[in-house]
């Protein structure tokens, strides 16, 4: 269970959108063909695959700038790839997932890529098109100018190195540096034998047999090896060392104490990318300020939803924020959302393949009739919204005199009751404006309605929803209860 769940979210759905994140590093191109295999070929002892389906991804840093946008932030990307067709498409990729990028075209080597062949989902054969010297004086200068130019803006900076020459430590010095002038949080991902280049950053992130590398002791000793991170992380000036170990989860190595957080239990289909998953989202929970404890346990939850996925496959917000909703219960106060939010939070809920039911009204003073149209419209699906009118709505449509209730006490009295899930407030004559936004599958209105008089009922049915009236229980309105009262005083 992750600490602070309720803050976490808050994040995820708010926060997260206005962090911006710079990616620096070794940028590739991941190509895939998908096909069957029938029969070995007859010119050597290979199986041959029919190619069914072919696809092109993100990979590399490239994939980590995709975790950052698919998770709801802005990502940067920074890096190299060659005058060809693989960098071109690249480019196509990365527009098509709105990450912005600043890709410097080197006329020497080609573009990273990778080609993995599918057999079903066996994988048959990878082919690597790919240049590992250090990039020359010229080319480190643009990327420096480049980050130059970008970084004032960032709240987290991740230096993505999978040792094609990109990240010298020239330029891995430089651009910690700046980080720290900036005030900003630098997070490695490393695939150098040494991490000396990585110094004064603030984390750096190996997996297991990285960091086996770089101490020399081996995988085996689980204990001795997370000692040898211990004392790098007072060798190397970082604040801790982020070491991701498979299906034991993430450890957080201080100088002086050691942190394991278990991985979430999931079926494996394919790792690919999954380190570029757990370093965006520690980026993004850093730039947040959330502890490196809590971002670790969310680092972990986001990780088991790529792994269980083919091949290099970014985690979306709305699964993160899937896996996350069961282990919550929602105070009366966090379902009281504004419409951004709820966007979200809805997004999160039909990629569940939940039915969203919409009902609305002032709701003023809360009497049987509308707990009985409440109870009603959560049976007609698996998530129920309330809208309800602003304080200066309901004047316009009752009168002066109301409403009795001001509006943040409706919504959090409704906010109360376990049959709703989200209350929203608008300040319109009509709920059409949201219902447009959040595209309900349901809308339910009581009996003294008919769907023409309905708001809403007309669209909603557009894009194949419907309109349900539920029965009302006669003798019930606030109107009423406010008469009531009046006589008696």
């Amino acid at each position: 269970m992750i600490s602070d769940l309720h803050r976490v979210v808050q994040f995820i759905e708010g926060d997260w959108k206005n962090k911006r994140v710079l990616v620096v590093g070794d940028v590739m191109l991941d190509r895939y063909v998908w096909g069957d295999v029938e029969r070995i070929s007859p010119e050597a002892p290979v199986p041959i695959v029919r190619a069914g389906h072919k696809s092109s991804q993100a990979g590399g840093a490239a994939n980590v700038a995709a975790n950052i946008t698919g998770l709801g932030a802005g990502s940067t990307l920074i890096g190299v790839i060659g005058a060809d067709e693989d960098g071109e498409c690249l480019k196509l990729c990365l527009d098509s997932m709105g990450v912005n990028h600043k890709l410097v075209v080197s006329q020497k080597r080609p573009t990273t890529a990778k080609l993995r062949v599918f057999g079903g989902n066996q994988q048959m054969l990878r082919l690597d098109v790919e240049e590992v010297t250090e990039c020359d004086g010229e080319i480190e200068e643009q990327i420096e100018q480049h980050v130059k130019q970008v970084l004032p803006a960032m709240d987290a900076l991740v230096l993505s190195d999978y040792a094609k020459g990109v990240l010298s430590e020239k330029v891995c010095q430089s651009l910690i540096a700046s980080a720290y002038r900036a005030g900003i949080p630098v997070l490695v991902d490393p695939k150098q034998r040494s991490f000396e280049r990585y110094q004064g950053a603030t984390t750096i992130c190996p997996n297991l047999q990285e960091l086996s590398t770089a101490t020399g002791v081996s995988c085996k000793n689980i204990e001795q090896i997370l000692s040898a991170g211990q004392e790098l992380v007072a060798a190397l000036k970082l604040q801790y060392l982020t070491v991701t170990l498979s299906e034991k989860g993430i450890a957080i190595l201080r100088k002086d104490s050691k942190d394991s957080f278990p991985a979430m239990a999931r079926q494996v289909y394919d790792v690919s990318g999954a380190g570029d998953t757990v370093i965006a989202t520690l980026a993004l929970s850093l730039a947040s300020g959330l502890e490196i404890e809590t971002a670790a346990q969310l680092a972990n939850v986001a990780a088991g939803i790529v792994v269980s996925k083919v091949g290099t496959v970014p985690v979306e917000r709305d699964e993160l924020l899937a896996s996350l909703m069961p282990e919550i219960e929602l105070h009366a106060e966090e379902k009281v959302l504004s419409l951004d939010r709820l966007k979200t939070r809805v997004s999160a809920w039909r990629s569940q393949g939940e039915k969203i039911v919409f009902t609305n009204g002032c709701f003023d003073l809360l009497h049987i009739g509308h707990i009985r149209l409440l109870q009603d419209a959560r049976r007609e699906g698996n998530r129920l919204i309330v809208a309800i009118n602003s304080d200066k709505s309901v004047a316009e449509l009752k009168g002066p005199t109301r409403p009795i209730v001001g509006e943040q006490e409706r919504a959090y009295v409704l906010a109360a009751l376990s049959v709703i899930d989200a209350v929203v407030i608008f300040g319109e004559p009509t709920p059409l404006k949201l219902i447009e936004a959040l595209r309900p599958d349901v809308i339910v209105k009581g009996g003294d309605y008919t769907e023409e008089t309905i708001v809403g009922a007309r669209e909603v049915r557009s894009w194949g929803g419907r309109v349900k009236i539920v029965p009302t229980v006669p003798g019930f309105s606030t109107t009423k209860l406010i008469e009531k009262a009046t006589i008696e005083a």
